[in-house]
């Protein structure tokens, strides 16, 4: 082998080891991402490409750790305001209830009130138990009506139909207080009757077929007098007779239980003769709210509208109107004749004459 030969065949071995320690250097840096010899694609893409020789493939991300604890400065602030809340709430609580107490009690004065109901003496039409509203206002707008049912005060001058023990305790004094305030319990001070007869009626019991009368037209009132719900039979208008008429300012009134009513018909020989003064009335009952299973309206019966009535109420007034104008045609006469005499030439001169030469006196 000659020289030459010797030295290209060492180029070649130096070659070899040079492509050896490339193959070598290119094992390290594979995980680098340097691109294969030959690979088409460019560097930027060889080196953000994922190393899939890894066994599990490729790494993702590690997502930042969250907190397992809640800072302690916002669980402070989180307390802190919620026992703000609870302490405002308490104070004002008392406030509250302080302004609907107040509000209610100004409803009850000059608006509307609860009665309990605690005798039977207005059965069917109320039962012991029931709470009925009652209405302030209507009295001031119109006139009281026969059939209206009425809460009125009769402390001076009738005895409460069902009696009870007066409280001893000054707390239970200021409960029962409140309680019969709202209509809770019974007061024992405030009866409940319906109006029968009204100023200048003429009210009486009975005529043949046993009715109560009123300015001679006989009531039906099988709609709400008391029936018994065993035997369905019903009470007779009344186990008492009476003839009465009606003073002014004051009202005839009766239960729609009448064998068990004590009603204007038990205060006869009373001053009034049985019947109650307009101005010691507190409303009209016009609802019954309690029990949910008795809730109805309380309206005037039929019975009450009847044509007989109404024109007793027209009657009424008009005796004294008719008066009225009896006394003062004549003064209109007499005052047209002065002035049509006035107003002739003639006539003047008569008066004229008549205020210059005064009549001769004896």
């Amino acid at each position: 082998m000659t020289d030459d030969e010797q030295g290209l065949r060492e180029p070649a071995a130096t070659t070899g080891d040079t492509r050896h320690d490339a193959s070598q250097n290119g094992q390290g840096s594979a995980h680098t991402g340097d691109r294969e010899p030959g690979d088409p694609r460019p560097a930027a893409e060889t080196a953000s490409e994922p190393d899939s020789s890894r066994p599990g493939g490729p790494e993702e991300p590690e997502a930042p750790a969250e907190s397992a604890e809640p800072d302690d400065g916002e669980a402070a602030d989180d307390g802190k305001r919620s026992k703000k809340k609870q302490s405002s709430f308490w104070k004002e609580l008392p406030i509250l209830i302080g302004v609907a107490l107040a509000l209610a009690m100004v409803i009850k004065a000059f608006a509307v009130q609860a009665f309990y109901i605690p005798s039977q003496s207005m059965e069917n039409t109320l039962k012991v138990g029931d709470r009925v509203l009652v209405n302030k206002i209507v009295y001031h707008t119109r006139d009281i009506k026969r059939g209206d049912v009425v809460v009125f005060n009769g402390l001076d001058s009738w005895d409460p139909e069902v009696q009870y023990s007066q409280p001893s305790n000054p707390v239970t004094k200021v409960l029962h207080a409140v309680g019969s305030a709202f209509g809770v319990v019974p007061g024992e001070k405030d009866y409940i009757k319906r109006v029968i007869g009204v100023p200048g009626d003429h009210v009486a019991c009975c005529d043949a077929q046993g009715r109560v009368t009123v300015n001679g037209h006989p009531l039906d009132e099988t709609a709400y007098i008391y029936t018994d719900p065993v035997t369905h039979e019903q009470n007779k208008p009344s186990d008492t007779k009476f003839k009465i008429t009606v003073p002014a300012g004051r009202l005839w009134v009766m239960g729609d239980h009448r064998e068990v009513s004590y009603d204007s018909r038990g205060h006869l020989g009373d001053p009034g003769g049985g019947t109650i003064p307009e101005n010691r009335v507190v409303g009209r009952a016009f609802v019954v709210v309690w029990p949910v299973t008795r809730v109805k309206l309380l309206s005037i019966p039929k019975t009450f509208g009847q044509p007989g009535l109404a024109l007793a109420d027209g009657a009424l007034p008009a005796v004294p109107l008719a008066m009225g104008f009896a006394g003062a045609l004549p003064v209109t006469l007499l005052r047209r004749r002065r002035r049509r005499a006035g107003s002739s030439p003639g006539g003047r001169r008569r008066l004229r004459r008549a205020a210059a030469c005064p009549p001769d006196t004896p």
